[in-house]
């Protein structure tokens, strides 16, 4: 499918491009070890809960997911009632989703939605969705309520990139701006969301954000899908803060196409970002994947896979191929191997056989996450 505008890539995207058409390394030289009772301890889970996804900034949803101003979509995959609107002047909000007169679930069902207005199923109070009180039957019947003190409880947010974030407390949302050129050079804001699913899986998060901070099981655990498609080990990574930036392709590939044209770059190499704590983006030649991983328990995550496309299908050709690579990968890749190698790891680790995972130098990009986890939780 061709890509509706060269996009030119970020410098940092260069970078790694260059190291994977030398075929240069840029991971780790030594083995290095992360304790399996990381993944195990509910105790521990506990911990992450409320040091790293009570308190620290993280994508909630694509842009995509609300396209047009007037729009809803209701979203309980933290465990929590929320509500992500877009109103009328084109903002993204973060709202608990519960009502200010009784604390009623607002909106029901996980689909988006149009609608001027939100209205309480119990007693009609109405908002609109910038979260402003703006009407409730019998108003003689609250004397003296101030419409402006009682708008939907609002949560820290902010749209950069094709991308918004969120936190539960008073955080620093800037990285969503630092990130931003990254997923600019990609045109990731002005994607159509094709498809998008949740997938419950048997296992711990951080075994999920294991998968894509690696190389090394592309060529074993997708030897039936996309293997074929990645020279083994020719791959590279760097990081931004917390976050990493990674690049798997083909040497030869690279070395025929103009470094400066992204689109074509896509071609040779795919891109993936991690960003802390729990959201992927997979960037393939004319499309992306953005997984938003939510852990439950220590050894069970839900993860939404959306699939992004540079516009909306318009003939059955473009409809037949986008339904194929969802299938691939969603499916396929996600679902049928790194989900289930989550899974599997899972039950490996709670049988109390291992002490310590043991990770090679393509590996370092785990090492360097864990220290990351590790670093929030000691933050006081």
């Amino acid at each position: 499918m061709d890509m509706p505008l060269q996009q030119r890539p970020t410098a940092g995207q260069r970078a790694l491009a260059a190291s994977v058409a030398r075929s240069e390394s840029t991971y780790g030289a030594a083995v290095t070890h992360v304790e399996a009772r990381a993944y195990t301890d509910p105790v521990r889970f506990a911990a992450e809960k409320a040091a790293i996804f009570g308190r620290l900034p993280q994508v909630i949803a694509p842009s995509a997911l609300l396209p047009r101003s007037g729009m809803a979509v209701p979203h309980d995959g933290f465990g929590v009632p929320l509500l992500l609107t877009r109103d009328k002047s084109g903002r993204a909000h973060v709202f608990f989703n519960v009502c200010r007169h009784r604390g009623t679930r607002l909106v029901e069902g996980c689909d988006a939605m149009a609608a001027p207005r939100l209205v309480c199923p119990y007693h009609a109070w109405s908002y609109a969705l910038d979260g402003a009180l703006v009407g409730l039957p019998r108003t003689d019947s609250f004397p003296g309520l101030e419409k402006q003190a009682h708008g939907l409880r609002e949560l820290p947010c902010r749209e950069a990139g094709g991308l918004i974030w969120f936190a539960f407390e008073n955080a620093d949302l800037s990285e969503a701006e630092a990130l931003s050129p990254e997923f600019d050079a990609f045109g990731l804001g002005d994607h159509h969301l094709y498809k998008r699913r949740i997938h419950d899986v048997a296992g711990n998060w951080k075994l999920i954000m294991d998968a894509f901070l690696e190389g090394y099981h592309v060529q074993r655990l997708h030897s039936r899908t996309i293997g074929r498609f990645f020279a083994d080990g020719v791959s590279a990574a760097d990081t931004i803060g917390r976050h990493q930036r990674s690049a798997v392709g083909r040497s030869e590939h690279l070395a025929l196409v103009d470094p400066e044209d992204l689109a074509a770059v896509r071609g040779a190499i795919t891109f993936a970002y991690q960003l802390f704590p729990a959201t992927v983006i997979v960037v393939s030649p004319d499309y992306v994947n953005l997984m938003v991983l939510m852990p439950q328990a220590s050894g069970r995550t839900l993860v939404e896979d959306f699939m992004l496309v540079p516009r909306p299908p318009e003939t059955e050709e473009e409809e037949e191929h986008w339904a194929k690579s969802w299938a691939l990968l969603d499916q396929g890749v996600f679902g049928g191997e790194d989900f289930r190698a989550a899974a599997l790891g899972q039950q490996g680790l709670e049988s109390g056989a291992l002490d310590t995972l043991t990770l090679g130098t393509l590996e370092t990009g785990i090492r360097y996450f864990h220290d990351a986890v590790e670093a929030a939780l000691d933050d006081p």
